[in-house]
């Protein structure tokens, strides 16, 4: 229920993005709410409820948010919580990146490595996957020490496991078959 709530919601905003051409303004102003209601975890609860009235809401929202949003994501806030969407939020916010990044034609990727990445590395990786795959990529470094080395690649669907963890354990499972 929630996908179909998020899939309509976020197609919506993505179309008013586009008419307006505000597509990545939008985006920035969905990750700062969404940032701030991390942060904030009370606030967001708030914002989810269905305890507090929808007026209640409306006036938080307007509170905090004032002078920080575009009037088209104010509204969209309001929206939600007038429509009793206010839980769907977070699905709505990667519903509409997704959109985003399939009309930008960029492909989102996440490289766990131990150690952050130097930005040269990250550039340099950047190119090379964009290559292989035709797309525009979006790189994020998340850190793992249990990988014990080397990286692992995962985009869209797609997972490139060059780990020392990763190796160990086909090295694990061929020397199971042997011994079998």
């Amino acid at each position: 229920m929630v996908e179909l709530v998020a899939k309509t919601y976020a197609g919506a905003l993505f179309s008013v993005a586009l008419e307006l051409n505000q597509l990545n303004q939008y985006g920035e102003e969905l990750d700062f709410v969404m940032e701030s209601f991390k942060n904030h975890t009370d606030f967001y609860e708030l914002y989810k409820t269905p305890r507090i009235s929808s007026d209640e809401k409306k006036q938080i929202i307007e509170a905090v948010f004032q002078g920080k949003l575009s009037a088209e994501i104010m509204n969209f806030l309001k929206i939600l919580s007038d429509k009793r969407r206010t839980n769907a939020f977070e699905a709505i916010v990667k519903g509409y990146h997704k959109l985003a990044n399939e009309h930008q034609n960029i492909l989102e990727a996440v490289a766990v490595t131990t150690v952050p990445l130097k930005n040269e590395d990250k550039t340099a990786l950047e190119m090379k996957l964009s290559k292989m795959t035709g797309k525009k990529i979006s790189l994020r470094n998340e850190m793992d020490p249990t990988i014990i080395g080397g990286m692992l690649i995962r985009m869209g669907d797609k997972v490139i496991d060059g780990t020392v963890q990763g190796r160990l354990s086909k090295m694990k499972e061929s020397l199971a078959q042997i011994i079998v």
